[in-house]
């Protein structure tokens, strides 16, 4: 049980860093451009808003909102509560979350495999999606409907959990859409450091909900998701104090978090139609997946030097 809950809690953190390095790398930039003052404020405050408030609440408020029938206490105190009859409440909504966080991550991935500009890390298969750009909606589409189909013979509230996933992506793809303009016109303007300021933190929250969905593919408990988030969090910020130019050089780790959130959307979608998924399989499968690809990064760092 304790080694579960460790490796639960590393995996966590490595997804979360992960996932989070294009918003350190936005972080960092932006950064450059500001005050001292404003940036002692970011990395003060604005952790603690993004660590310990963001990510702290949105565990909560996911679980609040597919339990309506509990009240806010109960939903913060179910994470320490024994009372069966809170308990129950979150098992049954269990696979509504899971359904909708995983159609969530397969968009995500799907889009970045489609669309996104990237390094090619696996430079056949990559290339050969990016060329089929244009049938992205066409295949989420009927992916939704497949889902929703195969959910409405289970649960009618597991379809409707599809849809809010979907919804989900397409309202944060649209605020990060936003963000890469605004980071454009940011980083060549001259505008107030309290504007960037309010930018980096709807982007922190924007990156946030990735990272706390696909938290729940590796374990519907709370306590563990807060301090394996709240790790990577923290380790994120540093790398965008000191380190961000090497992890740069990584060209390759941001392909690793996106196999990943393939795989974890994957699990999720799969445990939410009742398929007993071993508790190791979302940890295991991110070190195996980061590894390679932050080994890739290495031999391209090599290659590059010599």
């Amino acid at each position: 049980m304790i080694f579960s809950a460790i490796l639960t809690i590393i995996g966590l953190s490595l997804f979360e860093t992960i996932s989070s390095v294009d918003n350190a790398i936005i972080n960092a930039e932006v950064l450059s451009t500001m005050g001292e003052k404003a940036r002692k404020w970011f990395l003060t405050w604005g952790m603690l808003i993004a660590v310990f408030l963001v990510r702290g609440l949105l565990p909560f408020m996911i679980i609040w909102a597919f339990n309506p029938t509990l009240s806010i206490l109960q939903v913060f105190s179910a994470a320490w509560s024994s009372d069966p009859l809170v308990q129950e409440s979150i098992h049954k909504s269990a696979p509504i979350l899971l359904v909708a966080g995983g159609v969530f991550l397969l968009f995500l991935f799907l889009h970045w495999l489609f669309l996104e500009d990237k390094h090619m890390g696996l430079l056949r298969a990559e290339k050969f999606f990016m060329d089929k750009g244009v049938w992205f909606y066409a295949i989420v589409s009927v992916l939704l409907s497949l889902i929703s189909w195969f959910a409405l013979k289970q649960n009618n509230l597991m379809a409707f959990g599809a849809v809010v996933g979907s919804s989900l992506f397409f309202i944060t793809h649209g605020f990060k859409q936003n963000a890469e303009e605004e980071e454009r016109k940011l980083l060549g303007s001259a505008r107030s450091d309290l504007s960037k300021l309010f930018f980096l933190e709807i982007i922190d929250t924007t990156f946030s909900i990735d990272g706390v969905l696909g938290a729940f593919a590796f374990t519907l408990s709370v306590p563990l998701i807060l301090i394996g988030n709240g790790l990577g969090a923290l380790l994120v910020r540093q790398l965008t104090i000191s380190n961000i130019e090497r992890i740069k050089k990584y060209v390759f780790l941001k392909n690793g978090a996106m196999y990943s959130i393939l795989v974890l959307g994957i699990i999720m979608i799969f445990h939410s139609f009742g398929f007993k998924i071993p508790e190791y399989l979302s940890p295991l499968s991110t070190f195996i997946i980061i590894g390679f690809f932050f080994w890739k990064s290495k031999m391209h760092i090599k290659l590059n030097l010599n």
